[in-house]
């Protein structure tokens, strides 16, 4: 006889089936993060209605598309007439037989990996024909942690962005969860606080299978050196790993390091990478991202990786959509990447106007400078508690540096993706608050 729970979240459960939960699922940390931080800012909006909340937790973009990108998603071109529809009016041809246009295909638009290998890996050696087009980077993760299977080791950065781990924990990587430590058993912390300069001790560092790696860093916001970096594949290639380097945020980059792993000498042989237009092109909404996958990475067997990813795609993924293709077209011609540059811009104003303000008050703040987050230390306090105390005195939403693992105790991270308005007047409420404390 199957066992039967009474209650599920104080509700009443009715049939059960004969099916078990996966294990792995049960060995996730409560929810997700961002879902958290969500039911703290409804129950703070329950609790002040009129209290004029400024939100810069979630990472979400604000600024308007530029017209060049949304008019290329408007005007999706038909590719048996070559004629520029309306959204509506490529909408209505999708019920003839010459406007009709089914699956594209799996790996993305030809004419945009080809786009996006000359504008951001420009004399790497990327082609093409190694690019993936996606519905977004976060996604590309899973997809790697699904091709990787369950029997490789990881390495993160401590801290990081929950994905890295959480996937880990799903497909079976991740081992018990050890309260103590706040850490999984057999997930490699890789310590990259200030003591350390944001980059680990390789030194001492254990060999993995897979080093999930991303910079600049969210959330601290540092981006690594060339230096740095040449260590880092240097490493990969004498422990015989593989890099899966995140470079979401490498537009922001200011101060001359690489933008892209494939930079570095050799990199093609030991290293992935996965992107996204999210940040870059205001496209969090939209979906669309990439994964490099070199021809020259291969597994122990001598087998290309990228032959299994392309299985993978085709396999568990029908392609991204083809109006966010064309919007992403439209993002690397000339004058789409230079409206964008403008709003990148934006927010690097955005941040400089937020970390002046905090560094003003006295508190220690990096990131910001290549990366649209501000990373803020508060010593011997709890993460949370400094939430709390920010939501409840400033109304202004973060998000606390424990849930990006245990070495964001002590931090909390500020998105600086808010509109102008906003940003100065979170400034002004967060002065107010620490001025006084």
């Amino acid at each position: 006889v199957p066992f039967r729970s009474e209650t599920l979240d104080g509700k009443r459960v009715g049939h059960c089936t004969n099916v078990p939960r996966n294990v792995n699922m049960e060995s996730l940390r409560t929810g997700y993060l961002f879902p958290e931080i969500s039911l703290r800012e409804f129950e703070h909006i329950q609790k002040y209605p009129d209290s004029e909340l400024i939100r810069l937790g979630i990472g979400d973009t604000t600024k308007p598309i530029p017209d060049i990108i949304t008019s290329a998603m408007a005007e999706e071109l038909v590719h048996t007439s070559y004629v520029a529809f309306s959204v509506w009016q490529y909408a209505s041809a999708l019920s003839t037989v010459r406007g009709y246009r089914g699956y594209g295909a799996e790996q993305g638009n030809k004419e945009l990996r080809q786009a996006i290998a000359e504008t951001f890996y420009e004399d790497t050696g990327v082609k093409g024909d190694e690019i993936f087009v996606s519905d977004g980077a976060q996604s590309d993760i899973s997809r790697l942690q699904l091709l990787f299977g369950s029997n490789v080791t990881i390495a993160v950065q401590n801290p990081s962005f929950p994905a890295y781990i959480d996937t880990s924990v799903i497909v079976g990587q991740a081992g018990e969860f050890q309260e103590e430590t706040g850490k999984y058993r057999n997930i490699v912390y890789m310590n990259c606080l200030p003591e350390t300069n944001f980059f680990p001790d390789l030194s001492t560092m254990p060999r993995t299978d897979i080093i999930f790696f991303c910079s600049p860093n969210n959330p601290t916001g540092y981006a690594a050196s060339r230096l740095q970096l040449e260590q880092l594949v240097a490493y990969a290639k004498a422990k015989g790993s593989i890099i899966v380097y995140d470079s979401a945020y490498s537009v922001f980059i200011t101060d001359g390091s690489p933008k892209s792993i494939f930079e570095i000498p050799g990199a093609r042989e030991v290293a992935i990478e996965v992107s996204s237009f999210s940040k870059f092109a205001g496209f969090t909404g939209v979906r669309l991202g990439w994964t490099v996958v070199p021809k020259a990475l291969l597994y122990s067997t001598g087998f290309p990786v990228i032959k299994d990813y392309n299985r993978l795609v085709c396999t568990s993924f029908n392609g991204a959509s083809s109006i966010s293709q064309a919007g992403g077209l439209a993002c690397l011609s000339p004058e789409g990447y230079m409206a964008l540059n403008a709003v990148v811009d934006y927010y690097k104003d955005n941040a400089k106007m937020i970390c002046d303000a905090l560094t003003s008050v006295g508190l220690k703040v990096y990131g910001g400078r290549n990366a649209p987050y501000a990373w803020v230390h508060f010593p011997g306090l709890k993460s949370w508690d400094v939430f709390a105390e920010i939501l409840e005195k400033a109304h202004v939403i973060t998000v606390p540096g424990r849930g990006f693992g245990p070495g964001g105790e002590e931090f909390i991270r500020i998105s600086t993706f808010g509109h102008r308005e906003s940003i100065a007047e979170a400034s002004r409420r967060l002065k107010s608050l620490f001025i006084h404390n």
